[in-house]
């Protein structure tokens, strides 16, 4: 009888196609995956088009000519964008410019094709359809549902066919969006995507939504090595980070909190706001990550000492600073996942954050966290204060918040689960 590891490497070959192997959120959860699977003894590999790491197993632009158009991708794909005067920040994608995907794929000889966050111009809205293999596609955002926008907030045009998009600052039916929408439809209409949500609230906007609401949808978490986010001796995470050690600390983290709304920041100031009207600063003080950080590396965000740690690649750094803090803050107004959320719980940090999107899935309100009333900062404050303000409950709400990542994020399910969904998809695709 062959053994466990031989028993996993009879299984599938995998390719998972990610704009970045490191960089950004979706990015991280699709190498984790990644490292899960080949910690199971599965033959895994990634095809990115920006390569941050130097795993060998991951293929990223290979001469100087692919790697200038991958420099030049994201510029060239924000050229549509120029006719929308009035269009938000928010990041918006048409997909427009061609690719040579398939033919990198041909050279891996995959089985399954695991598609993760594949914008900045990596690859085509028309390439799907070509991919000779079963395709596998995990929603990091709302952007393999919509006609470009990667978050929907208060728009529900997702449901039909986009158009008027209020992103672009659009008021006509056919607008980018629109043609982008009808783009999708055309080129995926017949193509059996088995599609990932991370949580059951992506689960259900994918159901809703008119591109992808016919096709079969699994719930599987994003997943983190529970051996790296770990709790980490407060003290020893202080006096690494250059953090007092007499404060309570509250920490958050984002990249470009300041120019995106959905991160909540500005709401997270109006609650701490509310905390320092009611009296209760005296030895509170806010760390921040991401974001970027004035002259001064202490400075102060609504009266509170702030301390800014820069931005944060590599995940000792992300568990120390975790560890470091008695309260993770995510107070998001949408999230697919809310995987700071998950870090935060597996170093046995609670989470405060609004009860919303995904975030239901990470967080058990008065267990490991607090969930406030959307989007109220009142309540956010009053989440802060009933985490932070009783040394037993928090002791409660620290061991729950570890018990969780366990039970629920470890790379062993992670793994287990996208095995067994493999298998499923190709013997899908061999008897359909």
């Amino acid at each position: 009888m062959s053994t466990q590891a031989e028993q996993n490497r009879e299984g599938l070959r995998v390719v998972h196609v990610s704009s970045s192997d490191r960089s950004g959120g979706a990015a991280r959860a699709a190498w984790r995956l990644h490292e899960a699977l080949q910690g199971e003894g599965m033959e895994s590999r990634m095809l990115v088009r920006q390569k941050k790491s130097d795993d060998s197993f991951v293929r990223g632009p290979s001469t100087k000519v692919r790697k200038a158009y991958a420099r030049a991708t994201p510029t060239l794909e924000k050229l549509p964008l120029k006719l929308y005067g009035g269009r938000s920040r928010r990041l918006f994608h048409a997909q427009w410019t061609p690719d040579d995907i398939v033919s990198r794929l041909s050279e891996l000889e995959p089985d399954v094709v695991h598609l993760h966050w594949i914008c900045h111009g990596f690859m085509q809205i028309e390439t799907v359809p070509k991919i000779p293999y079963p395709i596998v596609w995990t929603l990091h955002d709302m952007w393999p549902m919509t006609g470009g926008c990667h978050v929907s907030g208060d728009c529900t045009r997702f449901e039909e066919t986009c158009g008027r998009c209020p992103h672009l600052g659009s008021h006509r039916e056919i607008d980018l969006s629109r043609l982008t929408w009808k783009r999708k439809a055309r080129a995926w209409c017949d193509v059996p995507i088995q599609v990932v949500a991370p949580s059951r609230w992506m689960a259900k906007q994918a159901r809703r939504s008119s591109l992808l609401g016919d096709c079969r949808i699994d719930v599987i978490p994003n997943g983190l090595d529970n051996t790296v986010f770990r709790p980490i001796s407060q003290s020893v995470a202080r006096n690494i980070l250059s953090l007092p050690t007499d404060a309570q600390l509250l920490l958050f983290g984002a990249l470009g909190p300041e120019s995106n709304p959905q991160k909540g920041f500005h709401l997270l100031q109006d609650a701490l706001g509310c905390i320092s009207e009611s009296g209760g600063k005296q030895s509170l003080q806010l760390g921040i990550f991401g974001m970027s950080r004035p002259r001064e590396r202490v400075a102060q965000v609504a009266g509170f000492p702030t301390h800014y740690l820069g931005r944060l690649d590599d995940n000792t750094t992300l568990a120390l600073a975790y560890s470091a803090a008695d309260l993770m803050a995510v107070p998001s107004r949408q999230e697919s996942f809310g995987q700071t959320a998950s870090e935060a719980l597996a170093c046995g940090t609670p989470v405060i954050a609004f009860d919303t999107s995904g975030l239901r899935d990470v967080v058990d309100h008065k267990k490991n966290g607090y969930l406030a009333d959307p989007f109220d900062p009142k309540d956010l404050a009053r989440g802060i204060r009933w985490i932070l303000g009783d040394a037993s409950r928090y002791r409660r709400l620290s061991d729950s918040a570890r018990e969780k990542a366990e039970n629920r994020f470890s790379y062993d399910q992670l793994a287990q689960s996208h095995r067994t969904l493999y298998k499923e998809v190709c013997t899908r695709e061999s008897t359909g």
